[in-house]
Parts: C-alpha cells; structure tokens; sequence
C-alpha cells in the first residue's frame, strides 16, 4: 500500500487516546511516531513514516501522556518523551497557524486596519474576524457590536484572538497588526481550521468565538 493509501486510511478511521483509551476521529487527536534514539516526535501533519500512537489533542493530556510514560506503553518499547513536549506541540500548532494565516494573505484574503475591517463586516464579505491578543477591549468591543448590526446573534462569524501583534506582523508582513478580517476563500477556511485546532489544544484559551460572546494503558493499534 502506498503512503498516501495509509494516510486515506487514517483520515476515515478512529482512533485511540494511549492516555484515556477513548476513541475519536484523527482530527481530534495527536499523532507521534519515534525518531532515532528511541525519541518521541510529535506528527502534527500526519505523514511522518512508522508506526504511530496517537494522544487526544489537549495540552494537559500530552503532559499526562509524558508523565505517565504512555508512550513507551503504546510503542511498546522505552520510548524518551521531553517534558517540554506540550509546550513544544503548542508552538508546532501556533507555526501551522501563522503559516496558514500567512498563505491567506498571499491569496488576497487579509484585510488589515480598523477602518476597512469595519467596512468589511459592513458589507457583509468576512469570513472571520482576527483580534491581536494584546490589542484594547475598545476596539474589540466597536468591531463586536458592527458585526452583531451586520450579521445578527443567529449566524454565527469566526473571531480569533490567539496570536500577539507582533506574530500577525511576522505572518502578514505588516507593521502594527491588530484588527484583521478574513474574506472568505478556501485559505481563510484552512486557517481558521487550524486556529480551532490550537484553541481545543490550549483547553480554554481565547480562540474562535462567535459574535455575541466576548473575545477575550494498553497498546494503541498500530497504523
């Protein structure tokens, strides 16, 4: 079987948390294979080569995995994981992001500054809404309430607030990035994918809202 049938097989298959033997769709999940040195890599794409054990993609159960020693179990053979390794998946899924965010723009997607966010989500064009997380409550709060007379509580516009200033300016190649709008296209709906991804990852942190709310041990099968 060639590499891309594993991975359709993957895609339409479940599979189980070595930490909380639940069963969930891949999307939900982690998948790690070991590197050389017996060395636990996280596979966040899916398409690392070997076999691979799979952790549902929160922060705290990754720690649990590492703690616990889940890893060696699921391999079956001592397996090394860094006690760094959630924090380091973390940055692995805020660079997917930033890339994803980054590709948008070079598909003419990004609308930067507050005056043409607020005439974006006028004209009813956006397909999410992108806050700085360290960016004023005034200027989320007139955005939020232009977005409520645009488009009502009852439909539902993305609004993300995972990333600081500074990494919306290294992903867009703009200076003082702090409101932003995505128009909608294939690369917005990529990039809001994976920001959902990291808010589920984070457990709690700010992430994808809707307009009404405030932004703010046994083996796992093998592949």
């Amino acid at each position: 079987m060639t590499r891309s049938g594993v991975a359709g097989a993957e895609e339409a298959s479940e599979r189980t948390c070595i930490v909380t033997r639940t069963k969930g769709e891949p999307e939900g999940m982690i998948r790690f294979v070991l590197g050389p040195g017996a060395i636990v890599v996280p596979d966040i794409a899916r398409k690392l080569p070997g076999r691979g054990v799979w952790v549902t993609a929160r922060m705290e159960r990754i720690a649990e995995a590492v703690r616990r020693q889940a890893f060696s179990r699921g391999f079956k053979t001592k397996a090394a994981a860094s006690e760094s390794l959630p924090a380091d998946i973390e940055a692995l899924l805020t660079k997917d992001c930033l890339q994803a965010l980054s590709m948008a723009n070079k598909a003419g997607l990004v609308i930067t500054g507050f005056a043409k966010v607020e005439q974006a989500i006028a004209a009813r064009t956006i397909a999410g809404l992108i806050h700085a997380a360290d960016c004023g409550a005034d200027g989320m709060r007139k955005l939020g309430q232009v977005l409520r007379r645009s488009y009502g509580f009852e439909q539902t516009v993305p609004r993300v607030n995972l990333f600081s200033s500074g990494q919306l300016d290294l992903a867009l190649g703009r200076a003082n990035v702090i409101h932003a709008a995505l128009l909608e296209g294939a690369a917005s709906e990529g990039f809001l994918k994976r920001c959902q991804k990291l808010a589920f990852y984070l457990s709690g942190s700010p992430g994808v809202e809707s307009p009404g709310e405030a932004c703010g041990p046994e083996p796992d099968e093998p592949d």
